[in-house]
């Protein structure tokens, strides 16, 4: 008698189990799939609010490149006197300012294209101090004329920086 209470007992309390079981594993996912929309709920709440700080970034950015491309900086910053070496200071200082002015874009664009950006502008400062040292150069008039003429046959540092900042944008959308 014993053994049938026992199964009896088991019989009504083993699909109790089960249905537990099934209950507690379909609640869990449900939660987590009700947890998993929350959270894709807020991250599009905020990169709503995040799409035009980042756009405004990148275009902050593009324009850095822009107003730092040698040819463009030299055009724009005519030599007051004839002394290459202030005005290689004078042109590397304005790139300097220039750069600082947006530092704070970093935030907004992703690590590598912030790298390709300084890279950008170390390499333009390089190629003024190199063709500053260039026995040919002798005055500021020349120090323009080379640098410009130098990026007739080669891309200036700051076309790579641009090419990326522009797919980065591409891929926002």
């Amino acid at each position: 008698m014993e053994t049938a209470k026992i199964l009896e007992i088991l019989g009504y309390t083993l699909p109790s189990l089960v249905t537990g079981g099934v209950a507690y594993f379909l609640f869990e996912s449900y939660f987590k799939d009700q947890q998993n929309t929350r959270r894709w709920l807020l991250q599009k709440e905020t990169n709503k609010d995040l799409l035009p700080l980042r756009l405004q970034a990148y275009e902050r950015l593009t324009l850095l490149m822009e107003r730092i491309h040698p040819a463009q900086i030299l055009v724009r910053n005519t030599p007051v006197s004839n002394d290459k070496k202030e005005y290689e200071s004078f042109i590397i200082d304005q790139i300097q300012h220039e750069f600082e002015h947006n530092l704070s874009q970093q935030i907004y664009v992703s690590g590598e294209c912030w790298s390709i950006i300084q890279t950008a502008k170390n390499a333009t400062v390089q190629l003024i101090c190199i063709a500053a040292q260039n026995e040919k150069v002798q005055t500021a008039a020349d120090l323009r004329e080379f640098v410009v003429s130098s990026l007739v046959d080669k891309a200036s540092p700051t076309s790579a920086a641009l090419d990326l900042i522009k797919q980065e944008v591409g891929q926002l959308w």
